[in-house]
C-alpha cells in the first residue's frame, strides 16, 4: 500500500489519563483511520503482553509502580470500523531494567504524543485462524 503523509499532531497527554483509551478517542475525535504514533514520558501501573503462539492469545503482564516510557511506537489501522490503536512500549524501571510488549493500559504522568496521519486507502484488520486480527498484506512482486 503506498501511502502520503496527512496531518500531523503534537500533544501532551494530561496526568492520570489512561493512554490507550486516550489516544483511541482522539484518533476517533480526528478521524484518523491510518497513521503512525510515537511517544515519551512516563506510565503508572502499566499492563504489557505477549501473544503466546501456543496458547493463541494474549499473556498480560502487570507492572505496579512508575515507570520511564523509554519508547511507545505503534500504527493506526481500522478494527471493527473504527480506528485502532495498536502499540508497543519499551519501559524502563528505577533500577534501569526495561520490560516491554503490546500497550494494553496504563495511567499517564507525562505522555508527550506524536501522531503522523497517512492517506492512501484503509488498511482493516481481520481475524484470522491464529487469534490475532492482522492486516490484509500486498505481496512483495519480484
Amino acid at each position: 500500500m503506498e501511502v502520503s503523509t496527512g496531518r500531523s499532531f503534537l500533544f501532551r497527554v494530561d496526568e492520570g489519563e489512561e493512554i490507550v483509551g486516550y489516544l483511541t478517542r482522539f484518533l476517533e475525535k480526528k478521524g484518523i483511520m491510518l497513521g503512525t504514533i510515537s511517544a515519551i514520558g512516563s506510565i503508572r501501573d502499566p499492563v504489557v503482553a505477549y501473544f503466546d503462539r501456543d496458547e493463541g492469545g494474549y499473556r498480560n503482564i502487570a507492572l505496579k509502580g512508575d515507570y520511564e516510557v523509554v519508547s511507545l511506537t505503534g500504527n493506526v489501522s481500522v478494527k471493527d470500523g473504527k480506528p485502532f490503536a495498536h502499540i508497543h512500549v519499551a519501559l524502563g524501571d528505577q533500577d534501569g531494567r526495561l520490560y516491554g510488549g503490546h500497550l494494553v493500559s496504563g495511567e499517564t504522568f507525562v505522555m508527550e504524543v506524536f501522531i503522523q496521519e497517512l492517506k492512501g486507502g484503509v488498511l482493516e484488520r481481520k481475524p484470522r485462524e491464529n487469534n490475532l486480527s492482522l492486516w490484509d498484506a500486498e505481496k512483495l512482486e519480484d
